[in-house]
């Protein structure tokens, strides 16, 4: 017995069909070649927001840069899906880059600043809401919402970076002499651009002062 498709998931295969042929054109050989092997040198770690396309962003091709995402691109210490997908960067790809990406116009930023209920997911929102208290005098001071908006998307991005730092994967990774380092990023819908938060990290020594730092940098100190 067969069934017809819907039309909006039928196009999903149909768009499919045609990036393959266009592929095929483009670069002879590249699915074959994509197959042998995974050896990205970058790992991002994003917002599951969907204007917000890892490859897209840095125009990078499939391969070449290994993602996670989840709302408001969180990386708390008990989140085993954020830490195993980090160890497997890390100790099994063997990434150079992490790269925390937050995001203008994120809608988790959005209901933790509104104090908004949205559901189940108020409970991962919290890490955000715990970001936010640690720099709620810094926030409330901004003025209008869209530039508190603006400054917890950029904050959070730190503070997960942060995160990222100081989560053991980072920590023995540094320790047995692995190049890898960790950037706080931040992306802007409105422009398409994406902006260096100046915390760049590469040993575990560094990543308090790099962090000082960064929020200086932010706060045009």
């Amino acid at each position: 017995m067969t069934t017809s498709r819907d039309p909006d998931y039928s196009l999903i295969f149909n768009n499919n069909q045609r990036w393959v042929a266009r592929v095929n054109e483009t670069r002879p050989g590249f699915f074959e070649a994509l197959a042998r092997q995974q050896a990205p040198k970058y790992f991002w770690i994003g917002c599951a927001d969907s204007r917000v396309p890892a490859n897209e962003v840095i125009d990078l091709a499939p391969g070449e840069v290994f993602v996670h995402r989840n709302v408001a691109n969180v990386v708390p210490h008990s989140d085993l899906n954020a830490l195993s997908t980090l160890q497997f960067a890390v100790d099994v790809l063997g990434v150079q880059h992490i790269l925390v990406v937050g995001h203008y116009g994120c809608g988790g930023i959005k209901a933790v600043l509104d104090n908004a209920r949205v559901g189940l997911a108020d409970n991962w929102l919290g890490h955000v809401g715990d970001v936010m208290e640690r720099h709620l005098i810094e926030l409330d001071a901004l003025p209008g919402m869209q530039a508190r908006h603006d400054r917890l998307c950029e904050l959070n991005a730190l503070e997960q970076a942060n995160n990222v730092c100081r989560t053991t994967v980072l920590q023995d990774a540094w320790a047995r002499g692995q190049r890898v380092t960790v950037h706080a990023c931040v992306y802007g819908l409105k422009d398409g651009l994406l902006r260096d938060l100046n915390f760049n990290v590469q040993d575990s020594k560094s990543v308090a002062s790099q962090f000082v730092a960064a929020l200086n940098a932010l706060r045009g100190g």
